[in-house]
């Protein structure tokens, strides 16, 4: 099974070598049936999908569907000692949000960022990454009560897409994923060695950037995700604005980490040309 580097992040600068399926381990599977979804395991990773696929979001009147930056997951990988580290990210609507933290809260996950990833969206959307040390199964059972709160409504009609794809990837020069109607690209930050705990936190653990692209070649939209070390961050806000790609946040996604890395949402519209250009001379910018 292919599949290219993620890092995603969480997304590789340095390298599009693809990950080699690997044999999940025992209590990986047990971790995805306590939980009762799917997810892969690659990179010595296990990667649970906690898609919003029940709402239908709208971001300034554009119809946006589930992967174009609605697709929530949790992550798993053995640290030192034989436990995991767990982070992951939380897509949920502004009703969702207390009820939903106040349960990982009390079962001893924590809570480590609460933002947003867009402006004009309806309804409100919202994003809380989660942080967790112990075994798999622990973990996933101290998960699921937050979990089984996320995504009661019914199934959001399917959004249209007509992309020239190969395009966007020679303009990139990067290859993407197909994701229903959405063309996503995801590219790791290899050039960063970062761990927690003995655990190399890489691309499938969120240290990536990426970007997803729904529309038309002439009438497109973008949105993604740019993980900088600190001295990239104004070079990257430089460049996406003259590009006329909106900023929506700016934050950090995981605490403790050395180097601290730092991560911005943004957000435009455009020919998909336009945009994947301006998305292209931002990446340029990471890891020199």
């Amino acid at each position: 099974m292919r599949s290219f580097l993620f890092l995603a992040v969480l997304g590789c600068v340095a390298s599009t070598a693809p990950l080699l399926a690997q044999d999940m381990p025992a209590d990986y599977q047990q971790v995805l049936s306590t939980l009762g979804r799917q997810g892969d395991f690659k990179a010595s990773v296990l990667k649970v999908n906690v898609p919003r696929n029940d709402v239908s979001v709208t971001v300034a009147g554009v119809k946006t569907p589930t992967p174009f930056g609605f697709g929530g997951w949790v992550a798993f990988t053995k640290g030192a000692n034989a436990e995991d580290v767990m982070m992951g990210d939380l897509v949920l609507t502004q009703d969702e949000v207390n009820p939903v933290m106040s349960a990982l809260l009390d079962h001893g996950i924590d809570v480590t960022a609460l933002h947003n990833h867009f402006f004009w969206d309806e309804p409100r959307m919202f994003y809380m990454h989660v942080h967790g040390h112990g075994a798999a199964a622990d973990l996933a059972a101290r998960l699921k009560p937050a979990l089984d709160m996320i995504g009661k409504s019914a199934a959001p009609a399917a959004v249209s897409s007509t992309l020239d794809t190969a395009k966007i990837a020679q303009i990139v020069g990067r290859p993407g994923d197909q994701m229903g109607s959405v063309y996503k690209i995801t590219v790791g930050r290899d050039d960063l060695s970062i761990k927690e705990m003995g655990a190399t936190i890489n691309a499938r653990m969120g240290l990536n950037t990426w970007a997803a692209f729904v529309g038309t070649n002439e009438s497109a939209a973008i949105a993604g995700d740019v993980a900088m070390l600190a001295g990239e961050v104004t070079p990257v806000l430089k460049s996406l604005r003259g590009s006329g790609i909106s900023v929506v946040a700016i934050h950090h996604h995981m605490t403790g980490t050395e180097p601290a890395i730092y991560f911005l949402h943004y957000w435009g519209t455009g020919s998909a040309e336009k945009l994947a250009t301006g998305f292209k001379a931002a990446l340029d910018l990471l890891g020199h």
